[in-house]
């Protein structure tokens, strides 16, 4: 299992809170973020590596989204 890192579109507000908007594959494909379900501290345990973690619907889908030290990525 490993990391797949991915550019993310997101709102920051004046409070520090990040909101990802959208996901953007390295060829290009961009999918919208439905809603967030849940942010914490988390470790991914698949992949390795800690942080913010995002539990989003994505397509119909949740996804697991992490942002560890301004890098995004999610597991694979």
């Amino acid at each position: 299992m490993g990391k797949v890192h991915i550019e993310v579109v997101a709102k920051h507000d004046i409070e520090g809170i990040i909101r990802p908007l959208s996901l953007i594959w390295k060829d290009g494909r961009q999918f919208s973020i439905d809603r967030v379900l849940d942010v914490r501290m988390a470790a991914s345990l698949k992949a390795g590596g800690q942080g913010m973690r995002y539990t989003c619907k994505v397509a119909g889908k949740q996804v697991c989204l992490f942002c560890d030290e301004g890098r995004w990525f999610i597991e694979k």
